[in-house]
């Protein structure tokens, strides 16, 4: 192939390795001689020649006892953003779904197998997520979604933004009695963060806010059902929710047409996440939205210490799914 391509055996190597000395131009002419040749590059070898795996691990936190398939879909969404991601950087994916004390490991950097870790998943299962914040504190590159822990590497959706949004659309639709089913003690900091945003929209229009607290141990559609049971049992007067996720919103939803309680006529509903189920259900649900496409780049970008991922906070832009949860603006 150095003949081939009219250089020496070592700029060769070089160039098929990327390495820096190399020009662009030459490293060109090397590629296109190899490819004359029918040279297959072995990209995988070249990488743990220089202590790369070229392997990134993707830990998806479940619920003890709740199957992989019953996660929040919202994980299965940005899963998929991060493997596209990780791809378009030259990076294969290595996916574990980890839920037990006995299926835990994260030890993948040691045992060659992956240059970094990336967890996502339900922060509910304190044990898995006990065992990762000391793996990450003990030097590992390891980088969270919406970690319970401020002092890990973590990337979050903008979710008093999102609070925000969510609300003015309801109040720009003319609900009057918007109430937030969500939580602000639980180790899901996003919940509280949403509620924040909710709390100032309400604020700015003159308007008292009201949390409608979930049974955070519940599962989601559950969550759902019984804070609306809840409200309706106790008299609650109420025409609009922000709800903290799409799960919940999907068990509130289904609780509200028990009750005949019609959407949105009678009550406009705005969850978070952009879930696809909530295309299907009647109505649509208006959701939050954070941008996937982010989301993946930037949990990737961060575990590989690539420049410009290092931030105080890294905050993934949302926006507005409008469907058909919530009447038109008035």
């Amino acid at each position: 192939m150095a003949e081939h391509a009219g250089v020496s055996q070592s700029t060769v190597s070089r160039a098929l390795a990327n390495s820096t000395s190399i020009t662009e131009a030459t490293r060109a002419r090397v590629i296109k001689s190899a490819e004359a040749l029918g040279y297959m590059v072995d990209t995988r070898a070249a990488q743990l020649r220089q202590g790369r795996t070229g392997t990134l691990a993707v830990v998806v936190i479940c619920r003890a006892g709740e199957a992989a398939s019953d996660i929040n879909p919202f994980y299965f969404s940005l899963l998929g953003s991060v493997c596209a991601a990780a791809s378009g950087m030259g990076y294969q994916t290595l996916v574990s779904f980890q839920a037990t004390p006995d299926q835990l490991f994260g030890k993948y950097e040691e045992s060659g197998q992956a240059d970094g870790v990336i967890v996502i998943g339900t922060t509910a299962n304190d044990a898995a997520w006990q065992y990762y914040r000391d793996l990450s504190l003990d030097g590992r590159a390891v980088v969270f979604w919406g970690s319970p822990f401020d002092e890990l590497e973590w990337v979050r959706s903008d979710n008093y933004e999102g609070g925000l949004i969510a609300t003015q659309r309801l109040i720009a639709a003319g609900y009057r009695n918007i109430v937030h089913l969500g939580a602000v003690d639980s180790p899901q900091r996003q919940f509280r963060e949403r509620y924040e945003g909710y709390q100032a929209a309400m604020a700015a229009a003159g308007r008292p806010a009201s949390l409608q607290e979930v049974d955070y141990e519940a599962d989601r559609e559950t969550q759902g059902r019984s804070a609306i049971a809840a409200m309706v049992e106790r008299g609650d007067i109420f025409d609009g929710l922000f709800i903290a996720c799409d799960s919940i919103a999907l068990g509130a939803m289904d609780e509200l047409r028990e009750r005949g309680i019609a959407v949105p006529q009678q009550c406009g509903i705005v969850g978070f996440d952009g879930i696809r189920a909530g295309i299907h259900t009647s109505p649509p649900l208006t959701s939050i939205e954070p941008d996937f496409e982010v989301a993946g780049a930037l949990l990737v970008a961060t575990v590989l210490g690539e420049e410009g991922a290092q931030m105080a906070e890294r905050r993934v832009p949302v926006r507005l799914l409008e469907r058909g949860s919530v009447r038109s603006a008035e």
